[in-house]
């Protein structure tokens, strides 16, 4: 780098990387003879170069004419030419036209700045992408009258790639905590399912009845419970099968979820009973609609091991407060109103007896 270039090339530089050097070389001025000066504002200068290298950074000095006066060996490898080769050489030179331009652009701009100018450069060159965030300065104040511009180049795209790497885990990390939050409720819910009709079990039908319960005491409305039943003697010889009685379940747990609304309950009480909590339905309600789901259960067919089979259901309908007043006397009320059903050959709703108060 030439001698007389030094000192401003330094000056800039301090601003970047050295910091507070430009007001000690103030005192130094005042300290010290011109030799002594020009000698530590030459070492500075190659304190820039030395800096710039072993940051990776890609630095240049061109003259007023766009010809390349200095670069260090980062910038030599990136031309992919020796040092010797470059010098002399301008823009034009070395790289693509529409490259020239934009780089070419960036100058004029630093030069019409009273500071040094930083700006960012994304390019395709030679088949590859490259990104650079390039900081230029025009030095003016130099004995041979001339203006030279001092470009460090800084590789983004290491930094990018961080960034884009790190963004990435992040994403995959809120991905994976949202499939193992999802796995972990589907766990939680398949333990609380049966999985032959894919209905609650008992433990969440009481949870519901409890809190249906507490609702209805305090707003002083109804809801009703049904217990359902499939009748054994209505199903023929073949269709008594322990592997049958599972697809018949999985019939009826279809039939419940699809004829039920959000706000009930349905549930596989025991090996052999269905229970319904129908949320703020009366008990003539109540009976309408398990009247249409027996009707649905009567013409559903089961397709098992080549054959077709048919089953009919058994219905106990209970409210509260009508037929029961608490949650216990309320479930004893509905499988009244079951066997009551099945006494009479089953494939019916029964009702239970309204209880009488008198005033």
């Amino acid at each position: 780098m030439p001698d007389s270039l030094v000192a401003q090339t330094t000056q800039w530089a301090n601003a970047k990387w050295l910091g507070t050097v430009r007001a000690g070389q103030q005192i130094v001025g005042e300290t010290m003879g011109k030799d002594l000066k020009l000698e530590l504002q030459k070492s500075m200068g190659q304190v820039l170069s030395c800096v710039a290298t072993a940051r990776g950074d890609l630095l240049s000095l061109k003259d007023d004419l766009g010809r390349y006066l200095f670069v260090n060996e980062p910038m030599a490898t990136f031309m992919q030419r020796a040092e010797s080769d470059i010098l002399g050489q301008t823009d034009a030179d070395v790289f693509d036209p529409d490259l020239v331009r934009l780089l070419r652009s960036a100058e004029q701009t630093a030069l019409s700045q009273a500071q040094p100018l930083s700006s960012e450069h994304t390019f395709e060159w030679r088949g590859q992408r490259h990104e650079f965030s390039v900081h230029r300065a025009w030095l003016n104040d130099v004995p041979v009258g001339q203006q030279f511009l001092c470009s460090v180049w800084t590789n983004t795209q290491p930094e990018l790639h961080r960034a884009t790497q790190l963004r990435n885990a992040l994403l995959q990390l809120e991905e994976e905590q949202r499939a193992n939050h999802q796995l972990r409720r589907e766990l939680v819910d398949q333990a609380l399912r049966d999985q032959s009709s894919g209905l609650h079990t008992r433990g969440h039908f009481e949870e519901q009845l409890r809190r249906e319960l507490d609702l209805s005491t305090r707003e002083h409305r109804e809801f009703a419970v049904v217990f359902i039943e499939i009748d054994e003697t209505n199903l023929d010889a073949a269709a008594r099968s322990a592997l049958i009685h599972e697809s018949i379940f999985g019939a009826m747990g279809r039939l419940l979820r699809s004829g039920t609304r959000a706000m009930d309950a349905s549930c596989r009480w025991d090996a052999q009973r269905f229970s319904v909590l129908l949320s703020g339905v009366g008990l003539a309600t109540a009976h309408a609609r398990m009247e249409g789901l027996r009707r649905q259960c009567a013409t559903q067919i089961v397709a098992f091991d080549g054959a077709d089979h048919r089953f009919s259901v058994s219905m106990g309908v209970a409210s509260f407060p009508h037929t029961a007043d608490s949650g216990s006397s309320l479930l004893l009320s509905c499988e009244a109103a079951l066997n009551d059903a099945r006494s009479r050959g089953g494939n019916q709703v029964t009702l239970a007896r309204i209880l009488f108060n008198p005033s």
